[in-house]
């Protein structure tokens, strides 16, 4: 039996922004709702002018933009965006049979696009995918992890608490770096085992509590404890 999919969250272990912009409010709602089932916080708002506000002040990870709307269009608020300096992927919404739609959009520098009707399950399978890689690039251009005074740094591969070194095996700086990027999540041994180990490690689950012990004796001992053991659910680390 395969570990369940953990939510996708951002590089600080917070869930992934969405914004919805169309003026059918029903249809709206229904892709805020599907993306909150993702674990995401997604909003939807009715109008382009709107979706400047909002986009501003939460700094989304993903937009689906409608092309066809009163006033100011999807593609032009793409343009407005670009034109910012804001790169957040977008996916577009668009007629059935409104090919210029789609290359406009495209070209205003839009990441993909429907056509309504859409399937549901199609549409955020696609935005699962665009979040992903977005996520991934921003993990990449921001490779210090941190949780209170310990500190990660995944491209020096190097690991401090309080601003001392603490000296990890490769296996124990993966541990540790799972646990920084879920931070403040519980995650299973299953999990762990699949994300550090893979799932072609043929050893026992015990190894996780092996490695925790190892983790807690550099990481912990003498301090604060961070990892904490979620007694029949796993582990979690966070500062208090």
């Amino acid at each position: 039996m395969s570990a369940p999919r953990l939510p996708l969250t951002r590089p600080d272990g917070s869930p992934v922004r969405a914004v919805v912009v169309d003026d059918e409010v029903n249809l709206g709602e229904l892709l805020r709702m599907a993306m909150g089932a993702e674990g995401w916080d997604a909003r939807a708002v009715t109008n382009a002018r709107d979706a400047m506000d909002v986009i501003r002040d939460f700094d989304p990870d993903l937009l689906v933009l409608d092309v066809m709307m009163p006033g100011l269009d999807g593609v032009e608020l793409l343009t407005r965006l670009r034109a910012a300096g804001n790169d957040v992927p977008v996916l577009f919404l668009t007629a059935k049979d409104a090919v210029e739609d789609r290359i406009a959009g495209i070209a205003a520098g839009g990441d993909d696009y429907v056509t309504k009707p859409f399937n549901l399950e199609e549409v955020i399978l696609r935005l699962r995918g665009m979040a992903r890689r977005h996520v991934a690039a921003a993990a990449a251009a921001d490779t210090l992890l941190r949780v209170g005074d310990l500190a990660l740094d995944e491209d020096a591969y190097e690991v401090e608490r309080g601003g001392i070194p603490v000296k990890l095996t490769a296996k124990e700086f993966e541990l540790l770096r799972y646990l920084m990027q879920n931070t403040r999540r519980v995650v299973s041994k299953a999990q762990i085992l699949d994300a550090v180990w893979g799932y072609d490690f043929g050893g026992d689950s015990g190894v996780v509590e092996i490695y925790i012990s190892y983790l807690r004796r550099k990481i912990d001992a003498g301090r604060e404890p961070f990892i904490h053991t979620v007694r029949g659910v796993g582990y979690t680390i966070k500062a208090s």
